[in-house]
């Protein structure tokens, strides 16, 4: 399997609209959100990415096919950080095919520094995969903290794990 991380072009928004549908509507399964009048989730933020400095958004591939994407930002909705991961989805046909640790690496590298990841947590398959992120990257070094104050929809407190990449650390060394 080839893997590919792309940043996505404004022209290109209405395919990262319509896979947020599906990311979505997978997700409520945990939130519980109903539809609007259209039938759509909606993602009030996605123009954000085209002309908000801070921003970015990405398709994931596999052998050239779409196959989810990253967003990411620079605000720190949790904590102090250089980023945060804003979304993150793989579709279920790519999962557990190493995709998503291989994209995280990737924008790691490329956006070195310190980063929060928000998870919701009844999502396990999340809870699991972001926590072995945080403990791979970190060199264990994260701190993992219940925010009452950023809850979901369904009244879940967000997870919030905290850390620097290792390569960040290292550079300082």
């Amino acid at each position: 399997m080839n893997f590919e991380i792309v940043p996505i072009k404004e022209y290109e928004k209405e395919i990262l609209r319509n896979l947020m549908e599906k990311y979505d509507y997978e997700f409520t399964q945990y939130t519980m959100e109903d539809v609007n009048p259209l039938g759509l989730y909606g993602y009030s933020r996605i123009d954000h990415y085209w002309t908000d400095p801070g921003r970015w958004a990405f398709f994931l591939k596999v052998d050239g096919r779409l196959a989810g994407f990253a967003m990411v930002i620079d605000y720190p909705e949790a904590a102090k950080t250089d980023y945060n991961v804003a979304e993150f989805f793989v579709m279920y046909k790519y999962r557990r095919c190493g995709l998503g640790s291989w994209a995280v690496e990737r924008l790691f590298e490329r956006f070195p520094g310190s980063w929060q990841i928000k998870y919701h947590p009844k999502n396990l398959p999340s809870v699991k995969f972001w926590n072995k992120v945080a403990e791979k990257h970190s060199a264990g070094n994260y701190r993992r903290e219940g925010r009452p104050d950023l809850a979901y929809s369904d009244g879940s407190p967000a997870q919030v794990l905290v850390f620097e990449t290792a390569s960040l650390r290292e550079k300082a060394l």
